[in-house]
C-alpha cells in the first residue's frame, strides 16, 4: 500500500499500547494455556457466534460498532491497531467486509488465524438488472453477503468458527466442542422451524426496505421486493416507489418489512401510496439485519422475531 502501509507501521511502533487496550490479558498472563483468545469479529452477528462457541476462553471485539450500516463503513488506523492485536480474526467474506483484504495486507499476520465464515459455502450470485444497481463498495462483491440472516447458514458459519478457535487453542476443544453443538442445535432447530411455519404460505411475495433477505427466500420459499436492493446506500426513484405500490396492490400485500437500523422515510412515503389508492391499512413490522442488539433481543432473539414476522407477512388470510 506504500506511503499508507508505511504510515501504518509506524502508528504500529508508537501506539503498542492501544493493542493491550482493546485486548487486555487475562488475569494469569504468565500462563499462556490460561490466556484467552483474542479474537476480532468484523461485525455482530459473527461476534455473537464466536463468543456462543468461545465463552470463557475468548476475549471477543467488533469492528464496525453495533448497528450501523455494514456496506459503506470504512476502516481507521485505530481499526488496523485492532487487527494487529488479535489472535484471530472472523470475517463474513462474499463481498461484505472487502477492506479486510487491504488490512491484512498491510500488518503481520504471523501466527494468526483469519477465518472467512462463508469460504466454500454456496452463496446467491448478484444480478445487475440495471432497476437496482450496484454501487460504492457493494459493487466489490460477486454474491448477496447476508447469510447470517438465515439459521441455515449461520450454522455453517459457525461451524468455521469452532474449527478455527480448536485450531488455535486445542487444549479447549471438548469446551467449544460442547458450545458448539448446542449452538448449532438452536440454529438447527430455527432452522425447522421456518420450514415448517412458512410451509403453507398463502402469498409468496414480501416487500422491504432493502434487499437483505436473500438466503432466507431461496431457503423457505419466497420473493423479497425491496425498496432498495442489496446495497442499502442506494435511493430509490420514483419508478421504483410506483412499480412497488402496483405489487402490493396486484398481490393484496398489507405489509412492509424495515430494519430499525435504517431511516422509514421511503417505507412511509411507499404505505401512504398504497393506502391512498387503496383504501387499506397498511403495517410496517420489523423485520431485523441483526447488526447489534436492539429491542432487548440478542441476534438470537433478532432471527427468532424474523420469522413471527414474516408469517404476518406470508401466512395472513
Amino acid at each position: 500500500m506504500g506511503r499508507k502501509g508505511l504510515a501504518i507501521l509506524l502508528v504500529f511502533a508508537f501506539l503498542g499500547a492501544a493493542v493491550l487496550a482493546i485486548f487486555p490479558p487475562s488475569p494469569n498472563p504468565e500462563n499462556i494455556s490460561n490466556t484467552k483468545v483474542k479474537v476480532l469479529a468484523t461485525f455482530y452477528p459473527l461476534a455473537y457466534l464466536a463468543e456462543e462457541i468461545g465463552g470463557e476462553r475468548v476475549a471477543v471485539k467488533t469492528l464496525i460498532p453495533y448497528n450501523t450500516e455494514v456496506h459503506s463503513w470504512q476502516p481507521s488506523i485505530s481499526d488496523m491497531i485492532a487487527v494487529s492485536g488479535a489472535d484471530m480474526i472472523i470475517l463474513n467474506g462474499g463481498g461484505l467486509d472487502w477492506w479486510m483484504e487491504d488490512i491484512l495486507n498491510s500488518v503481520n499476520v504471523s501466527g494468526k488465524i483469519v477465518v472467512n465464515t462463508t469460504k466454500g459455502l454456496e452463496l446467491i450470485p448478484l444480478i445487475n438488472d440495471g432497476a437496482n444497481e450496484m454501487s460504492g463498495a457493494q459493487s466489490r462483491g460477486k454474491y448477496d453477503p447476508h447469510t447470517w440472516l438465515s439459521p441455515y447458514m449461520a450454522a455453517r458459519q459457525a461451524e468455521k468458527i469452532f474449527s478455527a478457535l480448536t485450531e488455535k487453542d486445542p487444549s479447549g476443544r471438548e469446551y467449544y466442542q460442547a458450545r458448539f453443538e448446542a449452538l448449532k442445535k438452536r440454529l438447527e432447530d430455527l432452522d425447522a422451524k421456518y420450514q415448517k411455519d412458512l410451509l403453507n404460505k398463502t402469498r409468496d411475495i414480501i416487500i422491504v426496505a432493502h434487499e437483505a433477505y436473500g438466503y432466507l427466500a431461496a431457503r423457505y420459499g419466497f420473493r423479497q421486493q425491496g425498496v432498495v436492493g442489496i446495497s442499502a446506500e442506494q435511493q430509490p426513484s420514483v419508478q421504483v416507489i410506483k412499480d412497488l405500490v402496483d405489487v402490493m396492490t396486484e398481490y393484496n400485500i398489507k405489509v412492509i418489512y424495515l430494519d430499525p437500523a435504517y431511516s422509514d422515510s421511503y417505507v412511509m412515503m411507499l404505505k401512504r401510496e398504497v393506502e391512498a389508492r387503496t383504501g387499506w391499512e397498511v403495517r410496517v413490522m420489523r423485520l431485523y439485519l441483526a447488526l447489534g442488539p436492539v429491542d432487548g433481543r440478542d441476534y438470537m432473539g433478532q432471527i427468532e422475531a424474523n420469522l413471527e414476522a414474516l408469517k404476518a407477512g406470508l401466512v395472513e388470510p
